[in-house]
């Protein structure tokens, strides 16, 4: 997962940015001696691409010159426990909280735990998936800065702890280590709520050009 916020005031020259950061991902895993996981045709017959690319690219403009450059490594187990539910704007607070630790309980040893949860509320379906796993690059058990958000994180962390699951399954009390949530304005007649796992190998790294 690469993450672009591109400054207003940057210009970019030298060739096609897209290309270099399929490059960077190219030599990145290559001296890295990291597992290249992606492949093509996805439902058939599923050819490894040799050195990871494509990358999942997102990028974002903001105020500024500069380029910030986000670089996060995301296991496809806990991927695929992704969830989307949209849900009524009546089913509120309780219903995001019984919706998350239900997703959790489903998924089991699935993700790896334990589990860094991410928790987009708010937007639309797509902008909701992508909150939730932008939330993901915030330090490990940092709480939201919104006291409002923070408190309903602490809530989800305890109910998905008081589960049972455990680290990679197998029982304990540690089934998530941290729940980092964000929330934004959304339609009035809508509630979308989206949750992206992270195992427990959660790395990231980031540089500002």
């Amino acid at each position: 997962m690469v993450f672009l916020e591109i400054g207003q005031d940057a210009h970019i020259r030298g060739g096609d940015l897209h290309s270099a950061v399929e490059e960077g991902v190219r030599q990145g895993y290559s001296r890295g001696y990291l597992r290249k996981s992606m492949v093509h045709q996805p439902f058939s017959a599923r050819v490894n691409t040799g050195d990871n690319t494509p990358a999942m690219l997102h990028t974002e403009i903001v105020p500024g010159d500069r380029v910030r450059v986000i670089v996060m490594t995301k296991g496809g187990g806990a991927e695929n426990m992704s969830r989307l539910a949209m849900l009524k704007p009546a089913d509120g607070r309780d219903g995001i909280l019984d919706t998350v630790v239900r997703a959790v309980d489903e998924a089991g040893g699935k993700p790896c735990p334990p589990l860094i949860l991410g928790v987009g509320i708010g937007g639309t379906a797509e902008t909701a998936m992508l909150l939730a796993k932008k939330s993901l690059l915030r330090p490990v058990g940092q709480p939201s800065p919104d006291p409002e958000i923070a408190a309903l994180e602490r809530d989800i962390l305890a109910r998905v702890n008081d589960l049972g699951i455990g680290p990679l399954g197998l029982g304990g009390r540690t089934t998530a280590l941290a729940v980092h949530a964000a929330t934004m304005p959304c339609h009035i007649a809508s509630l979308p709520l989206a949750l992206n796992f992270q195992c427990h190998s959660a790395r990231h790294r980031e540089a500002v050009l």
